[in-house]
């Protein structure tokens, strides 16, 4: 017995060994970030909407907020948190209300986290490397609008 368990032990040595203390991970930058957001919010006042757009790092956390003018300060927290929702889930927060409605009320409670249209997950070279929510047009499709336009205006940045 206590030969068997040295052999497996032993044989899992190199897969052990073989887990890097460090790993490289892609990062948004903040001008991106400030782009995007940006981006969103003028792609919705070309639509006569008053919006905020929050861009979030891969890890949640606010990497760039903007609130247009005339735009409810609400939306900066409801744009913030349909963010949280593409970084938890890696798709669009209308593409998880679709597949997901049944579990809507329960995530709805969860610090930083909303189950709306209007927020999409940001890839670079098939990592996620954040997520921008807009929130404040008539409709979460037309926020998602806003957010994918913004993303379409950066593509060759990703």
């Amino acid at each position: 017995m206590k030969t068997l368990v040295a052999l497996t032990l032993f044989a899992a040595l190199p897969a052990m060994a073989a887990q890097p203390d460090m790993l490289p991970v892609k990062q948004i930058s903040l001008e991106l970030a400030r782009d995007i957001a940006m981006d969103a919010v003028e792609a919705c006042r070309k639509e006569g909407y008053n919006v905020s757009a929050v861009v979030l790092d891969r890890a949640g956390n606010v990497q760039a907020a903007l609130r247009d003018t005339l735009a409810a300060r609400h939306t900066l927290e409801i744009a913030e948190r349909k963010a949280g929702m593409s970084i938890m889930s890696g798709i669009a927060s209308g593409e998880f209300l679709a597949a997901r409605g049944d579990i809507r009320p329960e995530l709805n409670h969860i610090n930083g986290l909303i189950v709306m249209e209007g927020g999409l997950p940001i890839a670079a070279a098939g990592s996620l490397i954040g997520a921008v929510g807009v929130s404040g047009a008539p409709g979460g499709e037309k926020d998602a609008a806003c957010a994918a336009a913004a993303l379409k205006k950066v593509e060759e940045r990703l």
